[in-house]
């Protein structure tokens, strides 16, 4: 048996996923699942062998950690409730939808003393290709995230700026520090959200311009960062990179890093346990969180909503 006891809240499609990686690591002992659909949650619970409990509480009273995988806008009542019941927390992005609630959660683990980690684990990937190494900061960063409506409506409660464009924040900010202007246009499609966006960001040391759309017919995940030595750019897709810096970038990263999730649940219960410092803290991730709230509010206003 294992010295962390995991539960999950969620048991929808990323819930699925975790549920995997928490029942087969040997870090961890799974204990139980919470979703306020019973019938979902006691399929969940059953296919790994694990408790579905009937409350929250109950689930957090039984853990030392939990993983946080149901609908955005519940991410900061849920994650408020694990921490106070001091519980180690990771939850899927974004940590809240308003900056100052993402600043709030991250003081109140700090003061309990408790892992706060939020699943922006693209940060692995771009850490394994080897961005987070070069000794320059970039200029420019233009990052496109795009694709068709999800089939299961999985996201709908949120626009686009939360559901997607949030990873690029995350990379954006983790590079070029927080932003100092950020204005967004954006359009409904297929929801009461907006489904496509463009946010232009300006910082102390240069610009980005991110896409993210949930209503484009093909998928497009690609980013171009301009530095002072040449330009990256990198298809995420095709894993195919154009450096012109002197820098070296992997482009295929699917051998040091064939599951990403995976190893950003690892990281939690490591950190959990005590044996690493939290791989994407709370406090970091509240930087995206400022920064979607100002796109979210630049984009309504320019549709007048």
């Amino acid at each position: 048996m294992a010295g962390l006891k995991t539960g999950l809240v969620g048991a929808g499609v990323f819930g699925g996923y975790h549920a995997g990686k928490i029942s087969g690591s040997d870090m961890t002992d799974f204990i139980g699942i919470f979703d306020p659909d019973s019938d979902r949650c006691a399929a969940l619970a059953e296919k790994h062998g694990v408790r579905a409990y009937a409350t929250q509480d109950e689930l957090f009273s039984a853990c030392d950690a939990v993983l946080v995988a149901c609908p955005a806008t519940y991410h900061e009542t849920v994650v408020k409730a694990a921490l106070e019941a001091d519980c180690h927390v990771m939850v899927e992005k974004p940590l809240a939808l308003v900056g100052s609630a993402a600043d709030a959660l991250a003081t109140l683990a700090d003061a309990k003393g408790r892992v706060l980690q939020v699943g922006h684990q693209e940060r692995f990937v771009l850490e394994a290709m080897g961005l987070f190494e070069i000794p320059e900061t970039p200029t420019k960063i233009e990052a496109w995230r795009m694709g068709p409506p999800a089939p299961d409506g999985r996201a709908g409660d949120v626009s686009v700026i939360w559901d997607l464009m949030t990873h690029d924040l995350d990379m954006v900010g983790k590079l070029m520090g927080p932003a100092l202007t950020v204005e967004a246009t954006g359009r409904r499609a297929h929801t009461d959200h907006i489904d496509e966006s463009t946010a232009r960001l300006h910082f102390a040391i240069g610009s980005a311009e991110i896409t993210a759309s949930r209503c484009h017919s093909e998928r497009d995940r690609r980013m171009v960062l301009t530095y002072p030595s040449g330009t990256i750019a990198i298809n995420f897709l095709t894993r195919e990179i154009e450096n012109t810096t002197p820098y070296a970038v992997r482009a295929d990263v699917s051998d040091t890093l064939p599951d990403p999730l995976g190893a950003a649940d690892e990281a939690f219960f490591a950190s959990a346990l005590g044996a690493r410092s939290c791989a994407i803290p709370g406090r970091e991730a509240a930087l995206a969180v400022h920064m979607a709230e100002q796109a979210e509010l630049s984009a309504l206003h320019t549709i007048g909503a």
